[in-house]
């Protein structure tokens, strides 16, 4: 008996579903003496953003953040909305290329004078 329902399921090809997103944070933000000792190069009138990476949709990530879940204190404090112009671009991707995503994004804007977190 050949029958098809004793055959396991045939596996699908994974989706890449990890992203790194941008998020930009009030100004206020630089009256934090951590987040100033960690960008020693910021240029005056450049923005503060925080980058991370995550297996969820930036905007649902972001959400998470203000709401206090698994949240980045810069973020839930100071986060103000996501820039998709930074990093939409890049997404989605597997999650190693997300990895190594994040510090370089933080990195470029950082030297472009940014004032960046990136946890």
């Amino acid at each position: 008996m050949g029958s098809k329902a004793n055959k396991p399921p045939a596996k699908r090809p994974r989706r890449h579903h990890h992203c790194v997103y941008v998020v930009e944070l009030a100004d206020r933000v630089w009256n934090e003496a951590r987040f100033r000792a960690a960008n020693p190069e910021y240029r005056l009138g450049q923005p503060f953003v925080y980058v991370g990476m995550t297996g969820l949709d930036p905007d649902l990530r972001f959400d998470k953040h203000k709401a206090g879940i698994q949240a980045n204190r810069f973020v839930f404090e100071y986060g103000l909305r996501l820039l998709p112009a930074l990093y939409a671009v890049y997404n989605p991707m597997p999650y190693e290329a997300a990895r190594e995503m994040e510090v370089e994004l933080a990195i470029g804007l950082r030297e472009a004078g940014y004032g960046v977190w990136q946890a």
